[in-house]
């Protein structure tokens, strides 16, 4: 049978299965299933062989010790001081409260590496208060829901995890990666809310001003965040401990957190161990999934063929750079990050590699191109958490309101393409 062929069922089987509804893990097993056994002739025992061989890994331990620490925020809800501490600082800014929901998000993606669980934590602390104010629905909701996606970038980082164990990078090298972009990304955004702002008084109110005595109160209130943060980043840094081993330190603390605020109940702990355990077996089917549906590409050489096609087109390295973006620009629209970036590494690595362009920097580019498939639809993930916490506003405000956070976050990438710099700098320096 010709590549074809083959890559004609296999896609468009793909393609058809999650055309009618079904799950995205679920549509990956069985095409790999059928490929295993039409294709490459051998038993489906490759998915247990597969699973163990892959998800057998000390560094992916630290996936739900980060969900957990970000969950035990999230539902004992000691994340409000942080977000009133923000607002002390920034609250004096044009949209100030817009802006001191990004700040808040910053901080808070800095402890639980998920873009979901940011969504919620402020559609429900934030929100009403924006309403409250006066704010325009459109702006809030786009400011929240485009804060969550900070999380995703920002480490710890639940999608770096992924990236690093499945390339076989340094998930410390990806975190540092991911530091500065996501501190510049966002000072971005905070920069379009001044502008929208400015350019239109009747989105925001006038923002009230703090007092000098006040915003050093809220560095107290802001401190014992900031510190957890600078602790497990700190170590992970200095190469004192692995991910994991911080992850672990992080979880501890923010339960030692959540009891010094009194918030901590056995509900709060019990969802927020629940939700760890969903989120890590979700991406664990994905995974498996995604890796032996690849390795059936791999074996009839549809992965070869796509890179070679791609080395073929008429641009130059950075044309074809532009072609991917494009490409995971449209991709984000229908996939989720993890499955987007899954099932399109084993075809893009070669080719990333090919253009002489750097493993570590490759992965913080994709996570700013998946964190604009967040807030695109019909399919943007923190679109459907955002209406589900705030459900007296359709979607489209949402996504309209998220719409013009979209050109900060395209000048990001553009920005890390003409300066990788932006990237490899803190890496480079702590582990050259």
């Amino acid at each position: 049978m010709s590549l074809e062929l083959m890559s004609l069922i296999l896609v468009g089987g793909l393609l058809f299965l999650l055309a009618i509804g079904l799950e995205i893990f679920a549509a990956m097993g069985i095409m790999a299933s059928l490929g295993l056994l039409l294709f490459v002739g051998q038993p489906l025992g490759q998915f247990a062989f597969t699973s163990w061989s892959y998800m057998n890994s000390f560094t992916l331990t630290c996936m739900p010790l980060f969900i957990f620490m970000g969950a035990i925020f999230q539902y004992t809800g000691v994340i409000t001081p942080l977000f009133v501490g923000a607002n002390k600082w920034l609250g004096g800014l044009p949209g100030g409260l817009a802006c001191s929901v990004l700040g808040a998000n910053a901080i808070f993606g800095a402890m639980s590496g998920s873009s979901v669980a940011a969504a919620a934590t402020f559609g429900k602390i934030a929100f009403p208060e924006m309403e409250r104010l006066g704010y325009d629905p459109g702006l809030a909701l786009g400011t929240i829901v485009v804060g969550g996606t900070l999380s995703v970038l920002i480490p710890p980082s639940i999608i770096l995890v992924v990236y690093g164990v499945w390339q076989e990078v340094s998930i410390a090298q990806l975190f540092a990666a991911g530091m500065i972009p996501g501190i510049i990304l966002a000072l971005l955004l905070m920069l379009t809310i001044i502008v929208l702002v400015k350019l239109n008084p009747r989105l925001a109110p006038e923002p009230p001003k703090s007092t000098w005595r006040e915003k050093l109160r809220a560095v107290i209130e802001i401190g014992p965040f900031v510190a957890i943060i600078v602790i497990v980043l700190g170590v992970i840094f200095a190469g004192i401990m692995t991910p994991t081993e911080a992850a672990a330190m992080g979880a501890f603390a923010s339960i030692v957190l959540a009891l010094a605020y009194r918030r901590m109940t056995f509900i709060a702990l019990k969802e927020s161990m629940l939700t760890a355990i969903k989120v890590t077996a979700m991406v664990a089917v994905i995974v498996v999934s995604a890796k032996v549906l690849c390795q059936v590409f791999q074996y009839i050489g549809l992965t070869a063929a796509i890179a070679e096609f791609m080395f073929q087109l008429p641009f130059r390295k950075y044309g074809i750079m532009a072609v991917l973006c494009v490409m995971y620009l449209i991709l984000g629209c229908f996939f989720d990050s993890f499955s987007m970036m899954l099932l399109t590494l084993p075809f893009v690595t070669p080719i990333i590699i090919g253009l002489g362009f750097d493993l570590i920097w490759f992965g913080v580019v994709y996570v700013v191109l998946a964190e604009i498939g967040l807030v695109t639809p019909p399919f943007g993930l923190n679109l459907f958490v955002i209406r589900s916490v705030v459900p007296q506003h359709d979607i489209m405000v949402v996504a309209r309101g998220a719409l013009p956070f979209l050109v900060p976050t395209l000048l990001m990438i553009a920005l890390l393409i003409t300066f990788p710099q932006l990237a490899l700098w803190l890496p480079r320096l702590l582990y050259r």
